[in-house]
């Protein structure tokens, strides 16, 4: 896969298993998207601070311990690519997921489309990030909402080798369904993987229909070394 195109890559996938997953799990992983020498050139921008429009340091807002840059716009062409050619892959799912859960919003086909639906009513301002963690920094569960229009699925792809620039910080979600505890998954991804999941919710059929099904997410800590993260999100925000 790896000497494909982002495109090619993106062709060869097995949508209808990833959407099977998403449905069941609320998660996806597509293993190897990202070549080793993508993921370097992508880490390597963190220093490069004309590249971003913020940074967020995690321990000043209770958010955890590490930092992380919003780009600006223009983004960079892999992360812009990345937005444009996978949106368009999770639209069906999508909307189908608001259509069990009585949301009446449909989404465009192309992304293009959406953004100018967010831009419109003032998300203006570009979500894709890169995150940073050290020895012992961590990221609490969260969701990545950031305006009344927001996209369901978002996804994270590790920059980093595991076990060689950093340990620990595997990939956690949570997933609350109702009168129940919550339910934890442990993701651990390699170099380049990436994971599809839910933002904020998702439908989950039961005796009366769909029900929805709330999730979060966030890194447990790290032992030791350097652990970067690209977070594609694909509405922007207020």
């Amino acid at each position: 896969m790896s000497a494909l195109s982002l495109e090619q890559r993106l062709a060869t996938l097995d949508w209808s298993s990833i959407e099977q997953q998403l449905d069941q799990d609320g998660s996806a992983l597509i293993a190897g998207l990202l070549r080793p020498d993508e993921c370097q050139a992508l880490g390597s921008l963190y220093p490069r601070g004309e590249l971003f429009r913020s940074r967020v340091v995690m321990a000043r807002h209770g958010f955890g311990r590490g930092e992380y840059q919003y780009f600006a716009y223009p983004l960079p062409t892999l992360v812009a690519e990345l937005r444009e050619r996978v949106y368009p892959r999770l639209v069906p799912l999508a909307n189908r997921w608001n259509r069990s859960l009585g949301i009446a919003v449909e989404y465009p086909p192309r992304h293009a489309d959406f953004l100018q639906r967010c831009h419109a009513a003032g998300q203006q301002r570009p979500t894709p990030l890169l995150l940073q963690y050290g020895a012992q920094d961590y990221n609490c569960l969260h969701q990545d909402l950031y305006g009344e229009n927001v996209f369901p699925l978002q996804v994270a792809i590790l920059l980093s080798r595991p076990g060689q620039d950093f340990t620990g910080g595997e990939f956690v979600i949570t997933e609350q369904r109702p009168r129940m505890q919550s339910r934890p998954q442990v993701i651990g991804l390699k170099q380049g993987d990436a994971l599809i999941f839910a933002v904020h919710h998702r439908p989950v059929p039961g005796v009366r229909g769909h029900y929805r099904v709330t999730l979060r997410h966030g890194v447990s800590r790290l032992h030791s070394g350097r652990r970067h993260t690209l977070g594609v999100i694909f509405h922007d925000a207020q």
